[in-house]
């Protein structure tokens, strides 16, 4: 009888709240919900799971959950789950192509393909496509995350091909609680602070109303690389079979400058004249060739320094018995601030009659030359008195939803509502970017002598000349309208047992508009072309329909039916439309079966549509930096063409991104299967097996491989006007492209169990995922398939083998304590080649070597005590990095930002950190 009963709640739940959701609903993820009633507790679990799963995996995260994580941020809370992989972290923003985001990514199957919602309803993304940025979310103001690990397209649409994340937002509040939190590494940079309020009034039972309000402030500190050991210096000394090698990940824009002279007979010679004269390089350069290069990574902060601010305002009004209204508004305001190497001049042109010439080129001419002989010279610097290349991101996230919610007779349950949701970035240079004009002409004079040793330009000179930028430089707007409607009924009856059908149809239009300054416009910094301004919109809709039949008390199956519209993408700027419209049909089928009171067994098939994003499609050829590794120039003697926009030796060149309005819509095919063992209330083990194929996969061919077969990549190789020179210089384009297939699989687990001693109770859960299979065709291709699994692949990224995540936790009477240890298999680094002869024997001088490294475990383990003082007010300690695991060494040169030495996405840069937070309710 009580089976019975719990399965029919469970049921209603799957019909009225998951398949429901597409369109939202206060828990994203009812039938978990409903579930929740024979919830196993383990307290010291990250993860909990039921004896009542449902017939899709997922992992639901209470408060209590998040708590015990030690984590002061939503994007941590995520990054740390073993089912994430191939997100974008804070680190990726430090030169490299973060933009001020962090995102999720289960499976690694991408962040466009993780769906993620706010109270179950979509926000508007990072862009263009369906990207959100996590940092919008404020961490107070969760009450729980529910983590669906399984694709869903054929409820929520095209962007749920990997699965879905919902934050869940506290409700029903109506009391007062303050909260703060300071944390503080045990080596210098990196210190952070946090604090909140949140109130409520009102009981929506009761009173019929309840009101909550929220505001929160986040603040972290910058960390600087010569704060920690391992990402202090781009010159590593290492040794690997036996032999003594040198790792140089530097840069010819040295301080004091390089030169070269332009000779009348066309050749060119190489020189330092600080060297020449001191018989060495400068401190933090080394002597590659006639030139001294420089450690730039010296200067940069290897994480950014962020600020935060964010509101909350939530009320539920009872219209009738039968109808309720709900308001829920969110803002956030939060910026990034980013600080790379000083400004790299390039070639800044020196003509003979600059006072700089006759000072340090003529002393320096080759034997056999005059300076009559001289065209003009070229003046190479790192421009370390104008101080750090320094961008800030501001991102200012408005989520407004207004609706109704009620039932129609004894059985119908219905919900509609209106979203507002705008994400607002300005990217801003607040100093350290070169204003071309006034510098060259600087140089010119000799007001800035870039020869000189570091030091010795003063900041007075530097404000004098006005070289340095300081303002905004560009605004990308993105604003998404949406209505929906969704309802839930039971139908009929299969064997005593209520069948469940709901349905449900969404509208939404989004517009994109990327604006740019003034100084943008005009192209004022040095080697920066204008942006491409552009306004994009289209609109999206689609419809579902889901059917749950118990065929007996203990099995039953689901099956979902959507059909989706992307709409063509408006030019809004030069009208007409860039590509045409597209739909598609998308389908799932589950199954779970009760085997016994302890054993479920479930399986689904599915399919799954995704169209490209705006930008994707209609972006107009636009710079994106340069290459995150240094490259020989692959047209180096052949004698082709391009061979006169060859830069020397190795070095960094220009990239341009691009859209492509002939991309094709992507397609899946996904399936699962796993079970669960739940005895008790205090044991459970589940696996679940999942894979995921996808065809016509939008990405862009990445440096590596474009520099790696320039010959099949060669229309991809072009140019950029150095406007400092008038030289034309190396690029390469970076457009989007249908690389044809990928294959995903892998397995997820957990295992929960509590064991109640005479002194306490101990938790122990451990949660991971397995891959098995991570590889795509190659662009261009449609059978030859490469991966980054287990290695440092072709897209700059690696996949891992394993991530798992091990709690213990010990709790007794008023004290919890908990130790998380979280784990990453190890990889084959990034292959190092003499061609490229970024690693040489001994030192700078030795010869060139080719080299891979492989990059052993990491395992993270962080410590936790609370002590709930009352029931009203409780304390926290704990330490993160508790051993102080410091990264391996890797020599990777691409992906991530400029850090070197070791890969910041996949590893903790603070080192131990201690924190301590409370908090007090009244």
């Amino acid at each position: 009888m009580h089976k019975n009963l719990l399965a029919k709640s469970v049921r209603l739940a799957m019909i009225s709240g998951a398949a429901a959701a597409a369109l939202s609903s206060p828990v994203a993820f009812a039938a978990e919900e409903g579930e929740k009633v024979e919830r196993i507790q383990v307290t010291g679990s990250a993860i909990k799971r039921t004896d009542m799963e449902g017939s899709l995996p997922v992992t639901v995260l209470t408060a209590e959950d998040i708590a015990r994580t030690g984590v002061d941020n939503v994007a941590d809370l995520m990054q740390q789950l073993p089912a994430m992989q191939g997100f974008t972290t804070t680190s990726d923003s430090v030169g490299g192509s973060g933009g001020g985001t962090s995102t999720a990514s289960i499976h690694d199957l991408g962040e466009a393909y993780t769906l993620v919602l706010l109270n179950g309803r979509r926000m508007a993304p990072r862009g263009s496509g369906s990207t959100i940025d996590l940092n919008s979310i404020p961490l107070s103001a969760i009450a729980r995350v529910d983590v669906l690990t399984d694709g869903a397209s054929a409820l929520y649409g095209s962007d749920a091909i990997a699965g879905v994340v919902n934050f869940v937002l506290k409700d029903n509040v109506n009391e007062t609680t303050i909260t703060g939190r300071y944390s503080l590494p045990e080596e210098d940079g990196g210190s952070g602070w946090n604090g909140s309020i949140t109130t409520g009034f009102g009981d929506i039972d009761t009173d019929g109303f309840n009101v909550m309000l929220s505001y929160s402030h986040d603040s972290k500190e910058q960390l600087k690389a010569t704060d920690r050991d391992f990402a202090k210096t781009g010159m590593i000394e290492f040794e690997s079979k036996g032999k003594d090698l040198f790792f140089f990940n530097g840069s010819p824009n040295a301080i004091p400058g390089n030169g070269r002279f332009y000779f009348a007979d066309g050749t060119t010679q190489d020189f330092n004249p600080n060297r020449n004269e001191t018989g060495v390089c400068a401190e933090n350069t080394s002597s590659i060739g006639d030139w001294c290069w420089f450690d730039y990574t010296t200067t940069i902060e290897i994480q950014p320094e962020s600020e935060r601010d964010s509101f909350l305002l939530k009320a539920d009004f009872a219209i009738t018995d039968n109808l309720t209204g709900f308001v829920e508004g969110t803002y956030s305001d939060y910026s990034m601030t980013t600080r790379i190497a000083p400004y790299p001049s390039g070639g800044v042109l020196i003509s003979t009659d600059s006072p700089l010439f006759d000072q340090y080129f003529t002393p320096n001419l080759p034997a056999g030359y005059n300076p009559e002989d001289v065209d003009f010279g070229l003046g190479v610097w790192r421009a370390l008195p104008a101080g750090n290349r320094t961008t800030e991101w501001n991102t200012k996230s408005t989520h407004l939803v207004a609706g109704l919610e009620g039932t129609i007779g004894d059985n119908i349950d219905f919900e509609a509502a209106y979203t507002y949701s705008v994400n607002d970035t300005d990217q801003n240079y607040p100093t350290g970017w070169l204003i071309e004009s006034k510098f060259v002409d600087a140089v010119e004079s000799g007001a800035i002598d870039i020869f000189a040793p570091a030091g010795t330009v003063t900041q007075e000179e530097v404000d004098a000349a006005g070289i340095v930028y300081s303002g905004d430089w560009s605004n990308s707007k993105t604003v998404m309208n949406a209505l929906d409607f969704k309802l839930s009924m039971p139908v009929f009856e299969v064997n005593g047992n209520d069948a469940y059908f709901a349905a449900g149809a969404d509208y939404r239009t989004y517009d994109y508009d990327y604006s740019l300054s003034d100084a943008n416009q005009e192209s004022i910094l040095l080697f920066l072309s204008a942006d491409q301004p552009y306004s994009m919109s289209r609109e999206v809709y689609g419809a579902f329909a889901e059917l749950n039949v118990p065929l007996t008390d203990t099995f039953d199956i689901t099956g979902s039916l959507r059909y989706d519209n992307i709409g063509a993408v408006d030019d809004n700027l030069n009208g007409g439309t860039i590509n045409d419209s597209d739909d598609d049909v998308t389908y799932k089928l589950s199954g779970r079966w009760q085997a016994t009171e302890d054993l479920l067994i479930r399986a689904s098939y599915g399919t799954g549509f995704k169209a490209p994003s705006m930008l994707a499609i209609g972006q107009p050829r636009a710079e994106a930096g340069v290459t995150g590794g240094n490259y020989q120039c692959p047209f180096e003697g052949t004698g082709d063409a391009k061979e006169a926009w060859c830069k020397p030796g190795s070095q960094q060149y220009n990239v341009f991104s691009q859209g492509n309005p002939g991309l094709k819509s992507e397609t899946s095919s996904q399936y699962s299967a796993g079970f669960v063992y739940a005895p008790s209330n205090q044991f459970s083990f589940g696996l679940d097996y999942w894979a995921v194929e996808m065809e016509d996969v939008v990405t862009s061919l990445t440096e590596a491989q474009i520099f790696a077969e320039p010959e099949k990549y060669y229309d991809l190789f072009t140019y950029k006007t150095n406007t400092a020179t008038g030289i034309d210089e190396l690029a390469i384009l970076q457009a989007n492209v249908n690389v044809g297939k990928s294959k995903n699989s892998g397995l997820d687990w957990h295992f929960n169990s509590a064991t109640d001693l005479s002194y306490g109770t101990v938790h122990f859960g451990l949660t991971g995922t397995y891959t098995i299979e991570s590889e795509y065709t190659r662009p261009g291709t449609t059978d030859d398939y490469i991966s980054s699994l287990g290695k440092f692949g072709d897209n700059n990224a690696v996949t891992f083998r394993v991530v798992s995540q091990l709690q213990a936790g010990y709790e007794h009477d008023d004290f919890y304590h908990n130790f998380t240890f979280n784990y990453r298999s190890g990889y084959l680094d990034q292959f190092q080649s003499k061609e490229v002869c970024s690693v040489t024997e001994n030192d700078a001088f030795g010869d060139c070597q080719d080299v891979q490294l492989s990059v052993g475990s990491y395992t993270k383990l962080d410590y936790q005590s609370r002590w709930n003082i009352t029931d009203h007010a409780s304390v926290v300690f704990g330490i993160n990095n508790l051993l102080d695991k410091q990264p391996s060494l890797s020599l990777r040169s691409g992906g991530a930002g400029h850090q070197v030495g070791y890969d910041p996405r996949y590893t903790d840069s603070y080192g131990r950190t201690y924190y301590l937070s409370g908090s007090y309710a009244f």
